[in-house]
């Protein structure tokens, strides 16, 4: 099943984001379940992140979106999870 999980970064939190980038890389590719990812952009301003998981059930989505090192830093004002379809690419 595929998820988009769709974040919304705290204002002024970029220096969080920066602090945790290392770790939250580390995750995702521990994982092996980011098919894709990316940050969300205002300009040239990091505002969120959009992140499409490969993940068995939603369930499984809402763990690994706790368990990000942004999650755990508090980066976040705001996560989405939403069962995405794949049409083109």
């Amino acid at each position: 099943m595929l998820i988009a999980l769709i974040a919304r970064d705290k204002d002024g939190a970029l220096q969080t984001r920066l602090d945790n980038r290392a770790a939250h890389l580390a995750y995702i590719e521990e994982t092996g379940v980011v098919s894709q990812a990316g940050p969300l952009l205002d300009g040239d301003a990091m505002i969120g992140s959009l992140i499409i998981l490969e993940v068995e059930d939603m369930a499984a989505a809402q763990g690994w979106a706790d368990n990000d090192p942004y999650a755990k830093a508090g980066l976040f004002q705001s996560v989405d999870l939403i069962a995405w379809k794949k049409v083109i690419g």
